[in-house]
């Protein structure tokens, strides 16, 4: 089975849409072409993958400033988007396959939902995120009507397109995690503490971070604390912290990744508390790929979140709901007395839910 990946970015990009689409394909290199929408003019990296990247006109360049990015943004997905469609939909067809593998992201998501292009071939779509935040209404629910497989990221999520669009059937497929992946819970141990945070950091959690700051400060007067960013730039309110800070922004394999988090002893997972369409519906990858690891997941964010319902349930991570510091200074103690506990939950849950073998199994259909 030949399989055309369509995504908004590269599958060699950091981040957990190319993390998840490698991970699913792994093994199947051979039969599947991906075609990536490159918004920027960006060096990315290659892999396994043959891969064709789409530049959009006009070209968002490196030199440009905030006000010129939105002014081409403006241009790429208003005035010139039925352009920059028809120059993806040109490219797609000459390319022959059993399967094409869209997801639900971005302004050009539903390019090849034409009877032209689909005719002959099935039409899987992944639905991330809800459509507020990465899509437009119309397009997600062309995408959800036209698709013979819909696969989403959490059961609150297909839920919810099953009640705004139709009650069509849908499939948990997400992240996962290998048998040889799972780490030995530990507790943490002596007088040093290393935690760690991937990905890039949206503004909307700046007051997260800066109470997990605040806190660390706190217990930096007795206690050596690292704090590891893995895709973040710099960020002021850090530059004279109590504790040490690193900055990693290079692409590594996910092997890399994976070393990095099992070194570390707690694993930061802040989900913003303003978007209740974001953290009511999406189950982070990185959640996921944190449940393997030999250290404690901290959350942070709303109770009412599908990935704080699922590890409350589970009593796989230590929660933290607020934006007080008593209740951050609280976690952050009970992570230190006694996080060894809650590491060796989240593996049964992993072992439960996200297998990456099944969750593959499943994704081909063997």
């Amino acid at each position: 089975m030949k399989l055309l990946s369509f995504q908004p970015c590269s599958l060699y990009q950091n981040g957990g849409c190319g993390r998840v689409l490698r991970r699913l394909y792994a093994g199947k290199e051979e039969d599947v072409f991906s075609i990536s929408v490159n918004v920027a003019h960006n060096k990315v990296n290659t892999g396994k993958i043959k891969e064709e990247q789409l530049a959009l006109f006009p070209q968002q360049q490196k030199w440009m400033r905030w006000k010129l990015r939105n002014i081409n943004g403006y241009l790429q997905s208003k005035l010139m988007a039925s352009l920059n469609r028809q120059h993806i939909r040109n490219i797609v067809q000459n390319y022959s396959c059993d399967v094409i593998h869209a997801v639900n992201h971005g302004a050009y998501s539903a390019s090849l939902c034409t009877p032209g292009l689909i005719k002959g071939k099935q039409l899987w779509v992944s639905f991330h995120d809800h459509y507020s935040l990465c899509s437009s209404f119309s397009d997600c629910e062309m995408l959800w009507e036209t698709a013979g497989r819909r696969l989403v990221i959490s059961k609150e999520l297909g839920e919810e397109y099953a009640r705004l669009f139709s009650k069509k059937p849908f499939e948990i497929i997400t992240d996962g995690i290998k048998r040889n992946e799972f780490s030995v819970p530990r507790n943490i141990e002596g007088n040093a503490i290393t935690i760690y945070f991937g990905g890039l950091l949206h503004y909307h959690y700046l007051e997260l971070f800066k109470l997990l700051a605040h806190t660390l400060n706190k217990l930096a007067v007795r206690t050596n604390i690292k704090l590891i960013l893995r895709g973040t730039p710099p960020l002021d309110f850090l530059a004279n912290a109590d504790f040490e800070v690193e900055y990693r922004n290079n692409f590594v394999s996910d092997a890399q990744i994976k070393k990095e988090l099992d070194d570390a002893d707690i694993l930061y997972l802040p989900i913003k508390f303003t978007s209740p369409e974001f953290y009511k519906y999406s189950l982070s990858t990185k959640m996921i790929g944190y449940l393997g690891t030999s250290g404690t997941i901290l959350y942070h964010g709303p109770a009412e979140g599908a990935a704080c319902k699922l590890l409350n349930r589970h009593n796989a991570a230590v929660c933290c709901t607020s934006l007080k510091e008593d209740d951050m200074l609280n976690a952050m103690k009970t992570i230190m007395h006694k996080g060894c506990q809650f590491s060796r939950n989240s593996k049964n849950l992993a072992t439960k839910e996200f297998s990456m073998e099944k969750i593959q199994s499943r994704f081909w259909q063997t």
